[in-house]
């Protein structure tokens, strides 16, 4: 099942981020894009996800100064975007692997495609990372550790069945019972021409 691989590769990711637990460090890649490309698509995925989670904090910093809080914001942006397309590229992976199946006419169509359901794997992922040190905190409150154990359980239990859910999407795609049918996301606000504030700088 394609979820349990994911799992494993999105804690390989967090967990390796978290040696140097710096967002300006280089990214290496250890999955071969020619011999693995799924599972290089998502260890990138997930790195980007894990990079974006800690400009998210850095950026909430109520004494970060305009002129670095602009240039996180620009490196958000940068990231969503990068976000959206690796999103993408694992949905053309996985229309390409379905491409022979034999949709049946009663076939349906599901409310998202497969990476968009992994995407949403990949932050929970970071959620469950995260929480977890909060639930295991030392200088925090006997309270506070309570609370983040109960939120990091619903976590768990949201990654199971979200595990579960993606893996029952293939199946029934590989069958031809549910078919994909994926819309690019045309963003607007980083193109040049649909950008009024950036076509008019032009």
């Amino acid at each position: 099942m394609i979820s349990e691989k994911a799992n494993k590769i999105f804690k390989e990711v967090i967990n390796q981020y978290h040696i140097k637990d710096d967002v300006d460090q280089e990214f290496e890649n250890p999955y071969d894009a020619d011999e693995d490309l799924l599972f290089h698509l998502l260890y990138r995925k997930c790195w980007i996800d894990t990079v974006q989670w800690h400009y998210e904090d850095i950026i909430r910093d109520p004494e970060i100064t305009p002129e670095d809080a602009l240039v996180i914001k620009r490196k958000i942006d940068a990231s969503n975007q990068d976000r959206t397309d690796t999103v993408e590229y694992i949905d053309s992976y996985y229309l390409n692997h379905y491409k022979s199946v034999q949709v049946k006419e009663d076939a349906k169509i599901n409310t998202e495609s497969p990476a968009w359901g992994i995407d949403r794997l990949s932050i929970l992922a970071l959620k469950i990372y995260h929480m977890n040190e909060e639930a295991n905190r030392k200088n925090a409150s006997e309270e506070h550790r309570q609370k983040s154990q109960e939120k990091l359980d619903v976590l768990l239990e949201q990654r199971q069945d979200l595990s579960t859910a993606i893996d029952q999407l293939l199946e029934d795609i590989s069958r031809g019972d549910k078919y994909m049918k994926v819309y690019k996301q045309m963003k607007m606000y980083n193109d040049d021409e649909m950008n009024p504030v950036l076509r008019n700088r032009k």
